[in-house]
Formats: C-alpha cells, sequence, structure tokens
C-alpha cells in the first residue's frame, strides 16, 4: 500500500452525511455496521416504502433505528412531496429534523413520488430558507420521451443549472448536491456561494463506467462516469476544500436483488461497514496511479473530509469526542454481510473479498 506512514493512524470517528438504513429486517442487518466501518453520526435518507412525508413518521423511524444502536447519532430528513408545506417545515424545524431531500422523480430507488415541478415548491424552499433547514438534492434529470438525449452519463450534468436556480432564487438556503459523479458538477458547485455544498461517496471514489458495465454490485444512481471524472472527484475530496465532504450513499439490497434476470438490477452500493476503509483505499489507489500525490494526504486533509467539514455544514458539534484507529492493510472485506433476523438478508459489501484497512475505536 502507498499511504505507509500511515500505517497507524489515529482520526476522529468519521461522519456520514448520506446514508439509506432501510427499515424492517434489512435495517436491523444494516444499523449494526455503521460504527463497523468508523461513522458515529449518520444523515438519514427519507426514501422508505411509502416515503418518510411527515415529521411523526421520522420521529418513529429515528426511534427504531435509536432502538439498535444508541451509540449513533441518527440525522433525519423528510421527503420531498407534494403533501409538505410550509407548515410542515416550520414543524420539522421545531422538532430537530435536519433537512428534506429531494428526488426528481423516477431516478433511483424508491423514487415514484419524487418531484416533477420545482417551481411548484418555491414556497417550501423560501420557509426552508427561513428556518435554515438543509435542502438535499439527488442531481439528476429523469430520461423521458421529451428528454431523449438524457441518459445515465449526462442526467447529472443537465440537472446543473436546476441547483444554479435554486441558488440563485434561494441564496441563503443551505443546499447539499448528493454524490457528486463529475468534473461539471464538482464545477458548478464551486462556481455557488458558502450555502452550496456537495457531498463524495466512497464508491464513485474508485469507480469509472466501465466497472459498472457487467457488474450488478457496481450500479447505482448517479451512476460513475469517465476516468476525468474521478480524478475530478478525488481531487475534491483531496483538497481540503471544506465544500466538499463525505456522504456514503451506502445503499443496501438484498444480493439476490443484484442478479440481473428479467428485471433490472436494483441500484445501489453498500459500503456501510467499511465506509471510512473505503475512502482510505480510494486515495491510496490515487496515489499509486499517479493522480494524487501522498504528500497531499494528511491527517488533517482526511478528518476534514471524513468528519469536520460535514459537521460544520450541518452544524453538528463533535460533543463526544471519539476517536477510530486504523492499521494498513491488515483488514479484509466480508464476501457477504448476512442478516441474523428470521427474515434474513444477504447483502454483497462493495468490494468483497478484498484486502483493506482494519479499525478499531479507540477506548
Amino acid at each position: 500500500m502507498s499511504l505507509q506512514k500511515f500505517n497507524v493512524l489515529e482520526l476522529p470517528a468519521a461522519a456520514d452525511f448520506h446514508v439509506h438504513l432501510r427499515d424492517g429486517a434489512m435495517m436491523e442487518t444494516v444499523v449494526p455496521t455503521i460504527r463497523q466501518g468508523g461513522v458515529n453520526v449518520v444523515y438519514v435518507m427519507p426514501n422508505l416504502v411509502p416515503p418518510i412525508t411527515t415529521v411523526q413518521q421520522a420521529l418513529d423511524y429515528r426511534s427504531r433505528l435509536q432502538a439498535l444502536e444508541p451509540k449513533v447519532h441518527f440525522l433525519m430528513s423528510l421527503y420531498l412531496h407534494p403533501s409538505i408545506s410550509p407548515d410542515t417545515v416550520r414543524e420539522a424545524k421545531e422538532a430537530g429534523i435536519t433537512g428534506i431531500k429531494s428526488y426528481p422523480a423516477g431516478v433511483t430507488t424508491n423514487s415514484s413520488s419524487g418531484v416533477v415541478d420545482y417551481a411548484s415548491f418555491y414556497p417550501v424552499f423560501a420557509e426552508m430558507e427561513r428556518q435554515d433547514i438543509v435542502l438535499n438534492l439527488h442531481g439528476e434529470v429523469p430520461s423521458s420521451a421529451d428528454n431523449a438525449d438524457v441518459t445515465v452519463l449526462n442526467a447529472e450534468e443537465r440537472f446543473l443549472p436546476t441547483l444554479g436556480k435554486l441558488h440563485h432564487d434561494f441564496p441563503k438556503l443551505r443546499i447539499v448536491l448528493e454524490h457528486c459523479t463529475s468534473a461539471k458538477a464538482i464545477d458548478a458547485v464551486l462556481q455557488c456561494g458558502p450555502s452550496v455544498s456537495a457531498t463524495i461517496t466512497a464508491h464513485h471514489l474508485h469507480l469509472i463506467v466501465d466497472d459498472v458495465v457487467g457488474n450488478a454490485h457496481h450500479f447505482c444512481k448517479p451512476v460513475a462516469k469517465l476516468p476525468s471524472d474521478r480524478t475530478a472527484l478525488l481531487k475534491a475530496a483531496a483538497s481540503g476544500n471544506a465544500k466538499f465532504f463525505f456522504g456514503s450513499d451506502s445503499a443496501p439490497h438484498p444480493a439476490r436483488s443484484k442478479i440481473a434476470g428479467q428485471q433490472k438490477p436494483a441500484a445501489g452500493v453498500f459500503t456501510q461497514p467499511y465506509a471510512t476503509q473505503t475512502v482510505l483505499d480510494a486515495f491510496e489507489m490515487a496515489c499509486e496511479k499517479g493522480m494524487l500525490r501522498e504528500d497531499d494526504i494528511t491527517r488533517d486533509l482526511l478528518s476534514g473530509f471524513l468528519s469536520r467539514f460535514g459537521r460544520a455544514f450541518y452544524r453538528v458539534p463533535d460533543e463526544n469526542k471519539e476517536r477510530i484507529v486504523l492499521r494498513s492493510g491488515d483488514g479484509k472485506i466480508d464476501d457477504m454481510i448476512r442478516g441474523t433476523t428470521e427474515d434474513q438478508v444477504d447483502i454483497v459489501p462493495f468490494r468483497s473479498g478484498s484486502t483493506t484497512w482494519a479499525l478499531e475505536w479507540k477506548t
């Protein structure tokens, strides 16, 4: 491994600002793996079935999550839906809900209830700006008969004018462009003011589109793009610019739903048990291939991208001051994460069977 200077690396606990924890048996399987990945704060996505559209649903969901893992701080979100009103926003603020997530209709898992027309939500966005609640954007436009030239490779690029308009119309609204996958997305975020940031996933730091073709376990939305796009993501993550921070978009699916058959494989890459380790592996790969310089990967850079920058944007203080310790090359990614309930769920993690960093919590 190229980052031997970090043979034993101590860092603040990571904060993951984009996770899918599902519900039921899948939730019971996934939630116990959060701390295995060195994470003690997660921002939970609301695209359950049915979606989380009321404050009470979000609070009930948080209670189920906390019962499974009380040592994780769960930040909750609502699903942007026609039933969301300015009154909902005010209620959410009072209840401590962190943000509202926008899914364009039909672009990804459980997004059929998503947004068709952003203008119709302007009263909601205005109240979010007043209440200082975060707007999280899945930044793609859907393919349709009216968007004949839109594919998975340019759906993110086609969305970027919407990001620019929302930022122009609501300049104080905190906006996160989720799971950036392209150089143009990085540039668009850089062109916005300080109220706009972006998350970068662990798997997009590894993958290009060629890795996705023929491998359902690499398929997610938005899909990985060109080698130049991956390089742009790596450079943004390693830049020390606080606009870019970690959000894994870890999205578990039963192993059987990732197997190609009569239906398309489910969109999602599962990295939760190895979230921090997978980021370090990506930086190592990038240094070995000359995309990054080893000297640029410092403890301060890693703690910023993995924890400090996101906490600052979301205003989540590091109250517990927990630390993690990583050891180079001493870990291995499981071939399968197996559920323990009667409704057992098996999940294939990203890079299953690969060597990675060993991680433990400092006591």
